[in-house]
């Protein structure tokens, strides 16, 4: 018989997981999303649990939950913040990332209300500091594509809820300049909660010793945090920096860890995937060259090969053809006629604009930008290099029971092959 305790327990644990994936997938939540509610409900026992397990702070507000989560990777650009859907989506470069910090500081240091206008004014005055001249930084509000840049930052800004439009509309702005003009209220509590760091920015430049930091050691320098040089204050770091990267990462390769982290890995596996399965959901999967947690629902996957449409096809067919294709991988030049040679053959299955002359340079790279933020591919210069997970998608011709060799009927169906070492590189253990 099972008792209400049982019950009312398991209920617990059930919201727990719900709101620590919702947090994982957002970590900005407003009060007017679902989730809100169920977030503050177990912010205490989720606090608790982040602390110990990641090293993350969960900050709970009455109008928000903010998770501030540090990247394991700062080197990782493969997953940039992005504004919009379908067709209409914008990725964001590093020059819209300078745009984005710079106007964080404006609003900081601004009224309760401003403009779009205005905003754009205080880009121009901001570029003129000296060393962001000398980096080649510039903007004015003459030049569309600089107010192209300033309308993603700010919708991204307006997802966040950091601005809420209070009349205008950014589209006149594009097209009109300031005849066009929008005004928004900025939440500072919102704004002030945006930034995750473990030391300020200018703190950073201020020090001497950092004055001559390269942009990777900067971002180093900002998330850095104090570890005790004890044997637990070290295991605590490398059990922080592997759940940050098995929770964060589609997959974390054998072969990219530390030594360290490695070895701590490997001894402390079982316990240390069982305790992410039960708090998020997520299903362990270990393999020879790498492990990962897999959302069965999909729901906390950022990135994803579409299930249909020409990206989907076109993202499939590449996964396949690069999964053949050996250790050193093609050149970028390989790869796009591939998708010319596919254009030709799948012309009528495929939207119009892909198959336009000219159009298989951009398909080629966004393709390649998909596979590469699943950790399915790598780029290293020109080249395209698979990685050990791509191994799913190479398939064989399927052979008859009495393994003749032959294909059935004569025609072109496939089947995933199952030989562990050469057609799956990332096989069982």
């Amino acid at each position: 018989m099972i008792e209400l305790s049982d019950t009312l327990e398991r209920q617990r644990q059930e919201e727990q997981c719900r709101a620590l994936r919702a947090l994982l997938a957002r970590p900005l939540i407003r009060a007017d999303d679902t989730a809100f509610s169920l977030v503050r409900r177990h912010a205490a026992t989720l606090r608790d649990w982040l602390a110990r397990e990641t090293g993350w702070h969960l900050q709970s507000e009455r109008d928000f939950v903010r998770l501030h989560k540090r990247p394991a990777d700062s080197r990782d650009a493969t997953r940039p913040a992005r504004v919009g859907r379908g067709t209409q989506r914008k990725t964001f470069n590093r020059r819209r990332y300078a745009l984005f910090c710079l106007l964080l500081a404006d609003l900081e240091r601004g009224d309760a209300q401003i403009t779009l206008g205005r905003l754009g004014e205080g880009l121009g005055q901001a570029v003129n500091d000296p060393a962001l001249a000398e980096s080649g930084m510039a903007f004015t509000l003459d030049h569309q594509e600089a107010r192209r840049d300033l309308v993603v930052v700010v919708r991204l800004l307006l997802e966040l809820g950091v601005l809420m439009r209070v009349a205008g509309d950014e589209e006149q702005f594009l097209r009109r300049g300031l005849d066009g003009d929008v005004l928004y209220d900025v939440d500072r509590r919102v704004l002030s909660a945006l930034l995750v760091t473990s030391r300020g920015p200018s703190l950073v430049a201020l020090n001497g010793a950092d004055s001559e930091l390269d942009l990777e050691a900067r971002l180093h320098a900002l998330a850095e945090t104090f570890v005790p040089d004890t044997p637990e204050g070290r295991n605590r770091e490398l059990r922080h920096r592997l759940a940050r990267r098995l929770l964060d990462d589609p997959v974390v390769y054998w072969q990219e860890l530390e030594e360290d982290e490695a070895a701590y890995l490997t001894n402390q596996r079982g316990v240390m995937l069982r305790r992410l399965q039960q708090a998020s959901g997520l299903v362990p999967e270990v393999r020879a060259e790498g492990v990962a947690l897999v959302d069965p629902d999909g729901e906390l996957t950022d990135e994803k090969i579409p299930a249909e449409g020409t990206e989907g096809h076109l993202a499939l067919l590449m996964a396949e053809q690069l999964a053949t294709a050996g250790a050193d991988g093609v050149s970028l030049d390989e790869a796009e006629a591939w998708i010319q040679g596919w254009q030709t053959e799948f012309r009528r299955y495929w939207r119009k604009a892909a198959c336009e002359p000219g159009a298989a340079h951009g398909l080629c790279r966004q393709t390649l930008a998909r596979l590469a933020a699943l950790r399915l591919v790598e780029r290293r210069g020109e080249r395209v290099i698979p990685l050990p997970a791509l191994g799913r998608f190479r398939v064989q011709p399927a052979a008859t029971p009495d393994d003749d060799g032959e294909r059935l009927s004569g025609q072109s169906m496939r089947q995933p092959s199952r030989q562990p070492d050469l057609a799956d590189p990332f096989s069982d253990e």
